[in-house]
């Protein structure tokens, strides 16, 4: 992981794969923009790493002065699950979630921080219009039972949205306990909304879940397939539902999922997303909070158009 100590003012990435990412070119022309003294490193963890190698990579930035903060992607349970007791402070959506997707400081103290609550609904909004789930009582389907599955869920039935939430929600994974902890955690924000979590251990149970939905659905890949390793969570004989919306969380890789989906596009007229928006959003909120940021509409404005251009 190549933990040495900073020289010059630190923000880590936290990842599988992260001298892939957009952001290591793109974070300098955002530091630019918003007058900050400092550089990005990336910190590479396999999938599913020791408990002691995110103890360690946690205690490296709370010791090290120069190091600011991180932004946590992939390994944002695993790096609750082993190092919340490391922190200070952990805010009310880390502890709800039991996931940290953001590591700051303030006064003294480490900060663990859950943003993807906000983040996915930042990003949601941006393509799924007010109104969409009570005019057409459609479903939503959610392919992975991480982090980023538990938030959009949250997000989808929560009851703070009165009658625009989906009519069913269908939830797939491959590990049961990780389809458990997001009941337990969904439970604690809604129980109006069915929800349906079933163990997956082929592609093709994923299909036939989703060859049942109804028109006006949404379908989102939160696998990290695609990404930090290649495939689909679907076989190409998947059939979309009519007039749905298709989210793919990723933004690089082989996006092979958001392949799938434009094949069937017009047909079936489909709305289709990629994860570009939502890393946008997840990358100026965790910025606004270690570099202790307001980021208004105007200066994310201004943000979304530099990567814009950079993309």
């Amino acid at each position: 992981m190549n933990l040495v100590k900073a020289h010059e003012p630190t923000f880590y990435f936290i990842g599988v794969t992260t001298s892939q990412s957009s952001i290591m070119k793109l974070f300098p022309l955002w530091a630019k923009a918003l007058n900050l003294n400092a550089v990005i490193k990336g910190i590479d963890i396999e999938l599913n790493a020791d408990p002691e190698v995110y103890r360690e990579v946690v205690s490296f930035i709370k010791q090290d002065e120069l190091s600011l903060g991180a932004l946590v992607t992939t390994h944002k349970i695993n790096v609750y699950k082993a190092a919340a007791d490391l922190f200070d402070e952990l805010d009310e959506s880390a502890r709800l979630f039991g996931e940290l997707s953001c590591i700051s400081k303030r006064g003294g103290k480490l900060v663990g921080h859950a943003k993807d609550p906000l983040t996915s609904r930042l990003a949601m909004e941006a393509f799924i219009p007010a109104g969409f789930w009570s005019e057409h009582r459609g479903e939503a389907l959610i392919l992975g039972a991480g982090g980023s599955g538990i938030a959009i869920a949250s997000n989808l039935v929560h009851d703070s949205k009165g009658s625009d939430r989906p009519s069913k929600v269908y939830v797939v994974d491959r590990d049961e306990k990780r389809l458990l902890e997001m009941k337990t955690v969904i439970e604690n924000v809604s129980t109006s909304v069915p929800v349906d979590y079933t163990v997956v251990t082929k592609t093709e149970q994923s299909d036939r879940i989703l060859g049942s939905l109804k028109p006006y659905s949404a379908v989102i890949n939160a696998t990290g397939l695609g990404k930090d390793r290649p495939g689909s969570p679907l076989t190409d004989n998947a059939v979309f539902p009519s007039h749905s919306v298709v989210w793919e969380l990723n933004y690089r890789g082989d996006l092979l999922f958001m392949h799938q989906a434009l094949k069937q596009k017009d047909k079936a007229n489909l709305h289709v997303a990629d994860g570009w928006m939502y890393f946008i959003h997840g990358w100026t909120q965790v910025i606004a909070e270690v570099f202790h940021l307001e980021i208004d509409s105007g200066t994310f404005a201004k943000l979304e158009q530099i990567a814009s251009d950079f993309r």
